[in-house]
């Protein structure tokens, strides 16, 4: 099973915020998780800390502890996720369809793929397998 994480899972994480679902939070800490940080998660992150929306002081922090986790592997923004992306009109918001669009991807490829969200756009579009 590999997890992709959304923005918010990612930074509630490491704030260590309550918001984060026990489920999420367990998947996080487990030494064996394969997690899938999308390249639009990981710059939304960025983007999030530098507003100072977020208890973590710099965003080379978030940079750092990605880099550090060998669990972790940050897929790109690439064709297949693009072209994936235009056909999830469902999804209101482009890096909510970025995210799915990733998940679904690698689904595509023969992947096990579960999305750590609680966004209530990407849940209710039932387009991905949710855990929260």
């Amino acid at each position: 099973m590999k997890y992709v994480i959304d923005t918010h899972a990612l930074i509630w994480f490491l704030e260590g915020n309550s918001r984060l679902s026990r489920n999420a939070k367990a998947i996080l800490s487990q030494a064996d998780s394969q997690l899938i940080i999308p390249a639009t998660t990981l710059a939304k992150a960025v983007w999030v800390v530098e507003r100072g929306r977020t208890s973590i002081p710099d965003p080379k922090d978030v940079i750092s502890v990605v880099d550090a986790d060998p669990r972790v592997v940050i897929y790109p923004l690439d064709k297949d996720v693009i072209e994936m992306t235009m056909r999830l009109s469902v999804i209101n918001e482009m890096h909510d369809r970025q995210i799915v669009a990733t998940a679904l991807v690698l689904a595509s490829k023969g992947e096990t793929v579960q999305l750590l969200t609680c966004d209530q756009n990407i849940t209710a579009s039932g387009l991905i397998a949710i855990v929260w």
